[in-house]
């Protein structure tokens, strides 16, 4: 039998591995620094003139909570990625073979990989005051616990997604047709009151619009439609219960996948 202190030390070290890998390329640590504020920057000034939103909400405000969810997203898609690239220098089948459980293997890449989230996601929630957004001190401490929570689950499915993969031209097919869609579809850009009734029903479907509402209520009380909704949906504890839902949902699959015995996938 294991020891679990084993297992998390495994999980640690895994998770610290990221990290340096991370902070070892100053390109990956300038865009780190500059991601949020192109995006916030240009999504912003060039979609705000084709939005005008109720009460007087500045499209900037309105638009920060996604920016923040895209920086988790693409964090979870390019952190993940190194999971090809263990495979293909042979690391993962060392750490495989390692009498540690395959979950800590899993938790230590995805628990890596939220951190990195995390920071990056703070770094784009500096951006509130110049959204018009007051974020106080215990606003942003909430903010930040989310983004870990839903980073952890944006991470669990990336990573769900790169395990069978053999190439990193697969998994970037896979991001473009399927994981950008979920940003899309998730409120960030445009709330779901006015749009046609099958965009709306994918919109409620997409269990991201639960973490775009969930962060928009966190950050200030911005509504976009009719009783105070968020992108679409209640916002509160129904929307953060869906987003704990999905996070649990994705953990689950990220293990399951990584304990198949069938091999990589090709492609």
């Amino acid at each position: 039998m294991i020891a679990p202190g084993r297992a998390v030390r495994a999980t640690l070290a895994l998770a610290g591995r990221e990290a340096r890998r991370f902070f070892r390329e100053r390109t990956r640590v300038t865009g780190a620094l500059l991601q949020p504020i192109l995006f916030w920057a240009f999504f912003g000034a060039g979609l705000a003139p084709s939005f005008r939103l109720g009460g007087g909400i500045a499209y900037g405000a309105y638009l920060l909570p996604g920016i923040v969810v895209l920086v988790l997203l693409f964090t979870a898609i390019f952190s993940t990625i190194s999971v090809i690239e263990d495979r293909r220098e042979g690391f993962l089948q060392g750490v495989m073979v390692a009498p540690v459980p395959r979950g800590a293997i899993v938790a230590g890449k995805i628990l890596g990989g939220t951190l990195l989230a995390t920071a990056q996601a703070g770094l784009a929630l500096l951006l509130a005051p110049l959204a018009g957004v007051r974020l106080d001190a215990a606003a942003f401490a909430l903010s930040i616990g989310f983004c870990f929570v839903l980073g952890f689950g944006l991470t669990s499915l990336s990573l769900a997604i790169a395990w069978p993969m053999r190439s990193t031209q697969g998994f970037h097919a896979i991001m473009t047709v399927f994981l950008m869609p979920l940003w899309l579809l998730s409120g960030a850009f445009f709330p779901a009151d006015g749009v046609p009734g099958w965009l709306a029903i994918l919109m409620r479907l997409d269990p991201l619009t639960y973490g775009v509402a969930t962060l928009r209520s966190l950050l200030a009380p911005i509504p976009d439609g009719p009783g105070g909704t968020a992108g679409g949906v209640a916002a509160g504890a129904p929307a953060l219960g869906v987003t704990l839902l999905f996070v649990a949902g994705m953990f689950l699959l990220a293990l399951a996948v990584s304990r198949r015995r069938d091999g990589a996938l090709p492609g």
